[in-house]
């Protein structure tokens, strides 16, 4: 056992990112749960335990979600402040508000017509490996991963691709830690321009669903629910197709599938969202009083944080075979559990098994274990994928445009609509605010006046 007067591991930096696993293998000689430090001078405690974390998960009266009273004492600087605060969205609030947002965020996703998703990631990854198949290599984070999601995402949401961009880059920035107060402030007013751009001209998109349905969400929950969608869901979609794809060309066990093997993209990416989750560690939770749990003290609003990796690749939960076991806890589990995860799914599925299709004899341009990974303890993420392949002949120009990758898509490659055909069509939505005085309060409430 660990002695409780040892420095707390830290979750930042290079060597954490580098290899977490043996941070998690310290962790737990401290017992089920372990204290860290998640930033310079920010501690919380990290459950390791796979046990343990469903009975954390499943406790709401307990084990809240609602920060607020923990970052009351956070520096506004604090790098994790932005992706840690509480925002009013379904995964960081508790009931009732929590079930309000989450019939809101679920009824609009089941709105998707997952046939016609399918196609439409079926479509952008042909585009894509049209338009890298040629140069015989890639970075196959920047010039896929990266891209396929943020378009899928936009099309979702009825995102115009420059707004989309702008999204999901920021979102980046806040999960790199670096200079993120002035990326949430970026992120947020993308997202009030998106609103904007719905209030006028609404659509069959979650964007209009959303601010049509019954809830009648308003301005504030409204946007940070489409940050939720857009910019986690993307950045997670991106990381899952990236890490299955890193498993496929390294392991000897599923290395085959890139040329007749044995065991399936499916097996992969349950292998994966066993060992190599995107959401590394989240689900925060903060105890309203301190708590005597399992042994350990867990001091009253301090962040008690899931590590879903640990947990999943807890000793008591290890086995041989794992393929078509999806017990994890990459998607969470609970009230909380991720509302997008069948949507993530099929979009990392089509990705990947289109780009075997179109790039067949591919193989990494570099050994395996000089891989680099993104600092940050919430994401488990490549920094780069770079790959070679036999040349692909030159085709007709790429209907994404020259200039950048990631554009609005032709009108005749993109669907009327990912909405599902039998649903009914979303009501007309109230008179909105004046645009002007609108924005300026939405503005300066996502800035933190709440005046």
């Amino acid at each position: 056992m660990t002695s409780p007067d040892s420095p707390a591991p830290s979750l930042y930096g290079p060597e954490f990112a580098t290899d977490p696993e043996s941070v998690y293998r310290q962790l737990r000689s401290y017992g089920p749960v372990a204290p860290v430090e998640l930033s310079p001078g920010v501690p919380g405690m990290l459950v390791t335990d796979y046990d343990v974390a469903l009975e954390i998960l499943r406790d709401q009266q307990r084990f809240p979600r609602d920060a607020r009273r923990w970052q009351q004492g956070i520096p506004s600087d604090c790098p994790i402040l932005p992706i840690m605060a509480y925002r009013p969205t379904c995964n960081l609030t508790d009931d009732p508000l929590r079930s309000r947002l989450r019939d809101a965020v679920t009824d609009a996703l089941d709105r998707v017509d997952q046939n016609v998703l399918r196609g439409f990631v079926e479509r952008c990854a042909d585009r894509i490996i049209g338009q890298i198949g040629p140069q015989g290599e890639a970075d196959l984070r920047t010039e896929y991963s990266l891209i396929l999601p943020l378009l899928v995402f936009n099309e979702l949401c009825g995102c115009p691709a420059e707004l989309g961009d702008r999204m999901v880059a920021a979102i980046q920035e806040v999960l790199k830690w670096e200079n993120s107060e002035e990326a949430n402030m970026t992120l947020g007013l993308a997202v009030l321009e998106l609103m904007a751009l719905k209030r006028e001209n609404p659509g069959e998109d979650i964007t209009s669903w959303l601010m049509a349905h019954p809830t009648d969400l308003n301005d504030e929950e409204l946007a940070h629910q489409l940050v939720m969608l857009v910019g986690a869901g993307s950045e997670l979609a991106q990381n899952l197709i990236i890490n299955t794809l890193r498993l496929l060309l390294s392991d000897d066990r599923f290395a085959g599938d890139l040329s007749g093997g044995s065991m399936s993209v499916e097996d992969a990416l349950d292998e994966v969202l066993w060992t190599d989750p995107p959401l590394a560690n989240f689900g925060v939770t903060y105890p309203v009083e301190p708590l005597d749990f399992h042994g350990v003290k867990l001091p009253a609003d301090q962040p008690v944080v899931i590590s879903f990796a640990a947990a999943n690749n807890d000793p008591s939960t290890l086995a041989d075979q794992r393929a078509g076991n999806r017990a994890h806890l990459a998607w969470g589990i609970g009230p909380h559990t991720c509302p997008a995860q069948g949507q993530a799914r099929i979009i990392a599925t089509v990705a990947i098994e289109k780009l075997l299709d179109g790039l067949p004899d591919m193989e990494l341009a570099v050994p395996a274990e000089d891989l680099t990974w993104r600092p940050g303890f919430i994401q488990r993420a490549l920094s780069s994928l770079p790959v070679r392949f036999p040349a692909l002949p030159e085709s007709a120009p790429d209907p994404l445009g020259e200039t950048s990758p990631v554009t609005e898509p032709g009108d005749d490659d993109v669907p009327e609509t990912l909405g599902d055909p039998s649903a009914t069509a979303p009501e007309e939505t109230a008179t909105p605010m004046a645009p002007a005085r609108w924005w300026r309060r939405l503005a300066n409430w996502w800035a933190g006046d709440t005046d």
